[in-house]
């Protein structure tokens, strides 16, 4: 015979967090595939086209796209936090993906698109609220035809380096 256990009840604080987005698919796509991957960065930050659901889903606060480069923004926030008190490290690996990958994106050509290969990270510090406003750094190391490999620097509020990644995008035609 099996008894079953009352529910535990936990006194845990709670709060509410929401946010509004636009769902991927609302964009005029013939336009983005029109424009290239710099002007569609930079429409993005104007509000001319909607960001990515991600960035509000994680709270970005900025996103600065120039050739070659992409600055990404996020305050560290306890809805961030894994079990031990920390920004959870999918959190920190999405930053630096979004920066060396947006990085990329910067370089495409009118109806190119690219898709994220590989992401290697290593995490050097860890990061809290006290951390601060986020800025994670990405650059292209080497663009090719197929492939391009970028890098991306994550910095705490005191410009302390706090995670590093490399990634492989590959490079394809909208078209086929």
């Amino acid at each position: 015979m099996t008894q079953t256990q009352p529910p535990v009840t936990r006194a845990f604080r709670t709060e509410t967090r929401s946010f509004d987005f636009t769902p991927p698919g609302q964009a005029d796509l013939t336009r983005l595939l029109e424009l290239d991957g710099l002007e569609q960065l930079l429409a993005m930050r104007a509000g001319e086209m909607p960001p990515p659901p991600i960035m509000d889903t994680l709270g970005f606060t900025d996103l600065r796209p120039e050739p070659g480069r992409v600055v990404v923004e996020m305050p560290a926030a306890e809805f961030h936090y894994n079990p031990l008190g920390t920004v959870h490290g999918g959190v920190i690996s999405t930053l630096l993906d979004t920066a060396a990958a947006c990085a990329v994106h910067t370089t495409l050509a009118a109806g190119e698109l690219y898709t994220s290969v590989d992401l290697t990270v290593k995490f050097l510090r860890p990061v809290t609220v006290d951390s601060g406003l986020l800025t994670c750094e990405g650059t292209v190391i080497q663009r090719g035809r197929r492939t391009a490999l970028a890098q991306a620097q994550l910095t705490d509020g005191g410009g302390r380096l706090v995670a590093h990644a490399t990634s492989t995008c590959l490079i394809m035609r909208a078209d086929g």
